[in-house]
């Protein structure tokens, strides 16, 4: 897991959400999947989790990428320690944490996901991209 914002925002990958020892160690409160190809899992009751099945590539439903943009959105301005994660952690968590924090900040989306992504590993799909900025629009 890669901490964004200190204590409040992590990406990971579907390894990481199964870790529930530890991200419950983090204060993570809320758990937000963004990979249709990943499992759900179980949380403890007091956790929340929500699941939006985005696909790593163009082709996702507007209202689907708009509500998973808008829940993490909501979660940060609530400031609720939340983990956002898909398969790899490379395409899908970034794209959504990048655009709910250009929403919170009021900045473009291309700059804080080239913030988001500097020096870690990444591999954000093209498609997927053009689907979260079409959601912002």
């Amino acid at each position: 897991m890669r901490e964004i914002i200190p204590r409040m925002l992590w990406i990971g990958n579907a390894g990481d959400a199964r870790n529930i020892t530890e991200m419950l160690s983090l204060g993570v409160e809320a758990v937000v999947c963004v990979a249709a190809d990943v499992e759900p899992i179980d949380y403890p009751r007091d956790v929340i989790s929500c699941r939006f099945p985005l696909v790593d590539g163009g082709g996702n439903r507007e209202t689907l990428v708009r509500s998973a943009i808008s829940l993490v959105t909501d979660l940060i301005h609530s400031r609720v320690p939340t983990l956002v994660y898909c398969g790899a952690g490379m395409s899908r968590a970034p794209a959504i944490a990048a655009a709910a924090l250009a929403t919170v900040r009021h900045e473009s989306p291309d700059r804080i996901l080239e913030e988001l992504t500097a020096g870690a590993p990444h591999d954000i799909s093209a498609g997927l991209w053009d689907d979260v900025h079409a959601a912002l629009r």
